[in-house]
């Protein structure tokens, strides 16, 4: 639009690729949001150091501060986004359920006001019947958020969230409302300008969810129809008439099985989601909100104009541990973003790194929104599946594993979504992706032991005969049968042993092995005895004749890979991409369908000599409270020489703006407590230890 931009940042995002990509930065403090992002005045200097005409103000931090957008509309500073009557109404859960029901809008039965205290908690969660949420007043993005469903959650709940909202918004303020069980979470967007024209676009589904934050979402939603499509619309429209709303914003609802929705909040800002509506719909959101904010009319003016084209899912890409959900810091020593795959503009990444940047402990986890376009719902989902194969990340944890296995998961596939989807299908965290062999049990079914045990093997030749190759060239007596040891999953002891046997494919005989290009080979995939800890683990029942084509550049993490069993017309060919994540001792370190397999690649003489290697003794842990993430300690509940019982809080630990309970591992006596409140600690750290 031809407009010079200024970035603001803290001394954590000196080096972000906003201030890079900015025509001016100016610092406006250090890391802690308080002394930053939070801080008013400084941002307001900033303004008036680089005469900035306008403020855009992202998704989270002051994006839904009405003090802020007066401190602007004093200063004739446009705020790009609605005025601070509109934000202050809406932007406020309780104030905004008010003017929703008087608005004729759906709500969820809860107590509208202030809760003041944990025991009025209490008596509100009783009279409206558990379960109950309560949630911050002021705030969003999941944080200050907790489910209750006795006096006791209750209890802790209050304590917890009150903490957050005023650690994270300023706000300690609380409401109550009941909460309905599997609900979907759909939300509408409204665009409007200042001369009264407001559109509603198509829903997005957001329904699945950690710890009441989005994971996955999509637009259109698999579960809406015109109808309650057109009412939602309409109630969304209607509220944002009713507080003389401007700008972008989203009107959230949970719906029930029977379609039936109720309002839960509006969001008065950008979503982070909105690409996904920006595919389907053909706007340009942030253009929508300069417009408005500029007192031009939206690009269309009429209901009618907005079309459904086509389908777009989102998955948020974190820095976290996918089985527990904890945040990860560190430097991204590789970082590589998926690129378009069938049509033109198919797949989208919207990030502010690149590659050495640091995820730091003080901001949320999430390195990217990757969107994934396609003419139909089953388009979009391969495009993600594909673009998560093709991400690569290195320095930190991250969650791909996760979203990979959630968007191939049958209940994914069907539409069966919900805000407990999580809870259900991974009841105790996410364990990496299970390799699954149906070929047996059927006749025309994958085995994907074969399949990763021969493209193993045959990387391990490769890498084999270019060592060779440039110490004694021309040679041809590298080896050509490898056992390949498979854990299950990535967290799992037991093995898979495979005995993979491979020869050049014919058409390629005369050829030698490309170190830089395509190889073929026809292999034989046969399990033979593991270990006596697991007998029974699956693979091959019978040797499996079969053809792999590897598209490899050694040094390259992407190695492209066709496999197939040409004597069975009933195993489908089989095509994905696999990354070359590092070397170990036996063998190396794989990404297969996001989920990391290390994988032993080795001779029959090894796997006889490895029958005589002690296994490490493992740490006994267990008398231990450890730091699962880097935080701060916010409080300590125990001192030396108090009795404790099992799963008793002992500290809570804050990281990424949210506070996370440690409990006692087992009932016992606290021996030494290592750390203080106040304290900044690293993950794996100890903090509290029990008599033994």
């Amino acid at each position: 639009m031809g407009i010079k931009t200024v970035a603001i940042y803290s001394d954590a995002d000196a080096e972000s690729l906003h201030v890079k990509l900015a025509d001016e930065a100016v610092r406006v403090g250090p890391a802690p949001t308080s002394q930053s992002y939070l801080n008013i005045p400084v941002i307001l200097d900033a303004i008036t150091q680089t005469g900035a005409q306008a403020v855009h103000p992202g998704y989270g931090f002051l994006s839904e501060n009405s003090a802020f957008v007066k401190e602007l509309e004093a200063r004739n500073v446009s705020f790009i986004g609605p005025n601070e009557y509109a934000m202050h109404a809406m932007g406020d859960k309780i104030q905004s359920k008010i003017i929703a029901k008087e608005a004729g809008v759906n709500v969820i039965p809860g107590f509208n006001g202030v809760v003041k205290d944990v025991q009025h908690a209490v008596t509100i969660a009783n009279e409206v019947g558990y379960p109950i949420m309560l949630k911050a007043s002021a705030g969003g993005g999941g944080k200050g958020m907790r489910i209750a469903r006795n006096d006791a959650e209750v209890e802790e709940a209050f304590r917890l969230c009150t903490e957050e909202a005023k650690s994270s918004f300023g706000d300690s303020r609380l409401l109550v409302e009941r909460f309905i069980d599997q609900p979907r979470h759909i939300e509408i967007q409204i665009i409007a300008d200042k001369n009264g024209n407001c559109l509603y676009l198509p829903e997005r589904e957001c329904s699945i969810q950690r710890r009441n934050q989005k994971v996955i979402e999509e637009a259109p939603s698999p579960f809406i129809d015109p109808e309650t499509r057109r009412a939602m619309g309409e109630q969304a429209v209607a509220l944002s008439k009713n507080v003389g709303y401007t700008s972008a914003g989203t009107v959230e609802f949970l719906v029930d099985s029977n379609r039936q929705f109720y309002f839960l909040e509006m969001n008065t800002r950008l979503q982070v989601e909105h690409p996904i509506t920006e595919y389907i719909t053909g706007f340009d959101l942030v253009e929508e909100m300069i417009r408005s904010s500029a007192g031009l009319n939206l690009t269309t003016t009429n209901q009618s104009d907005v079309k459904i084209n086509g389908w777009a899912i989102e998955s948020r890409v974190y820095a976290e541990d996918p089985e527990h959900y904890l945040p990860s810091i560190g430097t991204l020593s590789k970082y590589t973003e998926p690129t378009n795959y069938k049509l033109p503009n198919d797949v989208r990444c919207d990030s502010g790194i690149t590659e050495g940047s640091e995820i730091s402990m003080y901001y949320d986890p999430m390195i990217c929104k990757l969107s994934t376009f396609g003419k139909t719902r089953q388009d979009a989902t391969e495009t993600m599946k594909r673009s998560l194969d093709n991400y690569l990340i290195s320095g930190v944890n991250h969650n791909i594993p996760l979203l990979r296995d959630v968007v191939s998961h049958p209940a994914f596939a069907s539409g069966d979504l919900f805000t407990g989807f999580l809870a259900k299908y991974y009841p105790n965290g996410f364990k990496g992706y299970q390799l699954k062999d149906t070929s047996s049990a059927t006749g025309n079914g994958q085995n994907e032991f074969a399949e990763l045990a021969a493209t193993s093997a045959a990387l391990q030749l490769i890498i084999n005969h270019r060592d060779m190759f440039t110490s004694k060239p021309n040679t041809q007596t590298y080896p050509k049968k490898f056992i390949v040891q498979i854990p299950q999953t990535n967290s799992d002891d037991s093995i898979s042993n495979t005995s993979v046997e491979l020869t050049i494919s014919p058409k390629s005989q005369n050829s030698p092995i490309n170190f830089t290009g395509i190889n073929e080979f026809n292999c034989i995939a046969t399990t033979i005895p593991s270990s006596q800890e697991s007998p029974n683990a699956p693979g091959l029942l019978n040797p499996l004749n079969c053809t792999i084509s590897t598209e490899w550049s050694l040094g390259s993490p992407f190695i492209k890979v066709s496999f197939s069993v040409p004597s069975n017309p009933n195993y489908p060919q089989s095509t994905f991409t696999v990354q070359y994540l590092e070397k170990t001792t036996l063998g190396f370190v794989l990404q297969y369908k996001g989920t990391k397999f290390n994988l032993n690649v080795i001779s029959e003489f090894q796997q006889n000599m490895l029958k005589f290697m002690k296994p490490k003794p493992k740490l006994d842990t267990s008398n231990l409270v450890i730091a699962p993430m880097p935080g701060t300690i916010v409080s300590i509940s125990v001192s030396p020489g108090q009795k404790v019982s099992e799963g008793m809080e002992v500290a809570v630990i804050e990281a990424m703006k949210m506070q996370n309970v440690l409990r006692a591992p087992k009932s016992g006596i606290i021996k030494s407590i290592l750390v203080e409140q106040g304290s900044a600690v690293s993950g794996d750290d100890i903090l509290i230890e029990l008599e033994k």
